[in-house]
């Protein structure tokens, strides 16, 4: 009996020494900025992360009743990890021990310590697994078949994303004539099918969110645009209002400097505009005195006035009838001129005459004359 737990001691220590340096070496998962990332992984597909594992070169480590012996050992294993920890293995252990050869049909409950403790890393170099396992033990010669049960650990080491170095140590006991077991390690191949790599529950986005946010993306640049449009907008009515009140401005000093000259310009003289003889257009020089007047005099004129327009005609030249009509279409000649010009000629009185040249001056009776009365 002491040998037994002798035995097992020592497997356990093997066990939990083997597990413990990688632990306390594991690596952690960072982020770009140096943060630990702990969120848990989504599981994959039914056919993902599986993997056959072939273990041809062993050496097995045999114990029955107080007698040890030495002998070969080879593993066929097929697993599947179910997250990036947790993994379940069915496999066949041959071994030979003291007096016979033995089978080893087995279920393994594994539990990946590095991803565990130090987070899942597609690139670690290294992985520890440390497994529970029981099964049906073959030993034809004495026992038959016995249930067995044991633990061991599985050193996994990464040759590519679908081959990996595996070194499997395993512990295991049943009944014999009395209690034996053996402690077997186990060199080779595990090849990885299907998906080999996990997604975090914090990247992955479902399709249909996926459209939910690319519609969400997109409702957002056209706020954004249209907020850009709406400032643009802002900006150019808060010119246009600039505008105005500096127009507004302007306005009210003309109002100021209109009140300011009304009482100057309560009686206008009349203003006397010059055609040549026999015409009824003005020249460029009187049009120009026609715009001075209309700027500088009329805006200012008293309220109340009316505005008299009279077309005349020298009589000391051409025949009377001829005369008659100068003097009238010179009066229309200046109406549409300021209608033209923007004034309103509703209420002016629209006069036309022939006149006398006195001293001889019949030029200056070749006119329109605006006055008011």
């Amino acid at each position: 009996m002491k040998t037994v737990k002798f035995f097992l001691g020592a497997m356990a220590l093997a066990v939990v020494s083997m597990v413990a340096a990688p632990a306390v070496n594991a690596q952690e998962n960072k982020d770009a900025e140096g943060n630990t990332i702990r969120h848990p992984y989504l599981t994959n597909g039914l056919w993902d992360n599986w993997f056959v594992n072939v273990n041809p070169v062993g050496l097995n480590l045999f114990y029955d009743g107080g007698e040890w012996a030495t002998g070969y050992a080879i593993d066929v294993n097929v697993g599947k990890w179910v997250t990036p920890s947790v993994g379940l293995r069915a496999g066949y252990n041959g071994i030979t021990g003291v007096d016979a050869k033995y089978g080893y049909i087995h279920g393994d409950a594994m539990w990946n310590i590095s991803n565990a403790i130090g987070g899942y890393k597609e690139s670690r170099i290294w992985d520890f697994v440390p497994y529970a396992h029981a099964g049906l033990m073959i030993d034809k010669p004495i026992a038959g078949k016995e249930l067995a049960a044991g633990a061991g650990l599985l050193n996994v080491i990464r040759l590519g994303e679908r081959v990996d170095l595996t070194l499997d140590v395993r512990g295991t006991v049943y009944k014999r004539q009395g209690p034996a077991g053996f402690i077997s390690t186990a060199l080779g191949l595990s090849f990885n099918l299907g998906r080999t790599d996990w997604t975090r529950a914090s990247e992955y986005h479902n399709p249909a969110d996926l459209d939910k946010i690319s519609a969400a993306e997109a409702a957002a640049a056209a706020l954004t645009a249209a907020n850009a449009a709406l400032a643009a907008d802002k900006a150019k009515l808060q010119k246009e209002n600039d505008a105005l009140e500096t127009k507004n401005a302007q306005l009210a000093q003309a109002a100021q400097d209109a009140a300011a000259n009304a009482n100057s310009l309560k009686d206008v003289a009349p203003a006397s505009f010059f055609f040549e003889i026999g015409k009824t257009e003005l020249s460029a020089k009187e049009l120009k005195h026609l715009d001075f007047y209309l700027a500088n005099v009329l805006p200012y004129v008293k309220n109340g006035k009316a505005t008299v327009v009279t077309g005349t005609a020298d009589s000391n030249t051409g025949y009377a009838k001829r005369n008659e009509y100068l003097s009238k279409k010179r009066a229309e000649y200046m109406i549409n001129l300021l209608q033209k010009k923007g004034i309103a000629t509703e209420n002016i009185v629209v006069k036309n005459a022939v006149v006398k040249a006195a001293n001889g001056q019949a030029a200056f009776d070749r006119a329109v004359v605006v006055s008011f009365e």
